[in-house]
């Protein structure tokens, strides 16, 4: 591979699209050399909006197979993740795969299995939080170990409004997972034990119960707690607490306002701030981060230091699947597969 990795995009929805946009602002060391989309005058239309020699395909394998990219982002929807991965990987391409990994766990098994036998690491998940600046700052907080031992974490996660068409448990399963990743990640524990909660739900939305608590155990003792709200209205808002010995430590009450350009105001005996609508403000600074990350580590033939491997994907949806079943079964404390049973077909 040469000193400059030609990059293909396949999906030009809202994470294709700002990766591209990503690219085409510049990354060290890449260019965006194609597109694919089943939409493919989607794809033509973004290849001219950002200019330059960009190929456009209306389908992703044919792009994988072209010559024409060096390594290969996945923002297709859900469904397609596995097999496009599958396809980049038997054509020894690194890949960037937006989570989840699989929409479920036994198809995620498949992926985790044909990364391991290629006897090389082509495959890097993306979730983001891991190179959030103030998610990266909790960790070495932790890792510097002045506060004592972490002994429990308190998250919340708040959406403007749900995403339509989906049911409770797409807030596990598509929302939660942000959490079900960052925090043993940030802990260096994996959850063994979780459990569902939730109270009076909101008037405002009838196809999920909002908000929902989700209670996990890693395999430290350290009590996880993660509420989620989907269906907020007020808008984007993420936190995480960290409890430890001797102090709390906090993410950044309103870390968005440095990349929407906002301040806070103090005024007539109130203080206030504004709020992003989504998560891309919020997290603009880590999902250039972790662009800028895969792409030196592709160039050098590894994955990127601190970002999620395949079988840290595969982990975070069948501890997403446990807490499902535990919502399902009205709430029940349920024990977490090991990796080696799901991987062998045990569990």
């Amino acid at each position: 591979m040469s000193n400059q990795l030609r990059i293909g995009i396949i999906g030009t929805g809202v994470m294709g699209s700002d990766h591209a946009h990503n690219l085409a602002r510049g990354v060290r060391g890449a260019s965006l050399a194609a597109i694919a989309d089943a939409a493919v005058d989607r794809a033509d239309a973004l290849a001219a909006e950002l200019g330059g020699n960009i190929a456009t395909y209306s389908d992703g394998k044919e792009m994988i197979a072209s010559g024409d990219v060096d390594a290969v982002i996945i923002a297709a929807p859900d469904p397609f993740h596995a097999e496009l991965t599958g396809a980049c990987l038997d054509a020894g391409l690194p890949v960037l795969c937006e989570k989840p990994l699989a929409p479920t766990a036994a198809e995620a098994v498949d992926v985790v299995a044909k990364q391991e036998a290629l006897g090389r690491d082509l495959l890097t998940v993306g979730f983001m939080r891991r190179f959030d600046p103030g998610y990266r700052a909790l960790k070495a907080r932790l890792a510097a170990g002045a506060d004592g031992a972490l002994l429990m974490t308190h998250s919340v996660h708040r959406n403007v409004e749900a995403y339509p068409g989906q049911d409770s448990s797409a807030t596990i399963t598509n929302s939660a997972v942000h959490e079900i990743d960052v925090l043993p990640w940030l802990s260096g524990h994996d959850i063994i034990e979780v459990e569902w909660a939730a109270g009076r739900a909101s008037s405002l939305i009838a196809e999920r119960h909002d908000p929902q608590l989700l209670l996990m155990r890693d395999d430290a003792g350290v009590l996880h707690t993660v509420e989620l709200q989907v269906h907020a209205r007020y808008g984007y808002d993420v936190r995480c607490e960290l409890v430890c010995e001797t102090a709390s430590v906090e993410l950044p009450s309103v870390p968005a306002l440095v990349e929407a350009d906002e301040v806070i105001v103090s005024k007539d005996l109130a203080r206030s701030a504004a709020y992003p609508a989504d998560w891309r403000p919020r997290f603009a600074a880590a999902y250039r981060a972790e662009l800028a990350a895969w792409v030196e580590a592709s160039l050098a033939g590894r994955l990127p230091e601190g970002a999620a491997t395949a079988r840290d994907a595969l982990r975070t949806t069948v501890v997403a699947e446990t807490l499902v079943r535990s919502m399902n079964a009205g709430g029940a404390r349920l024990g977490v597969p090991s990796l080696d049973d799901v991987m062998s077909g045990k569990a």
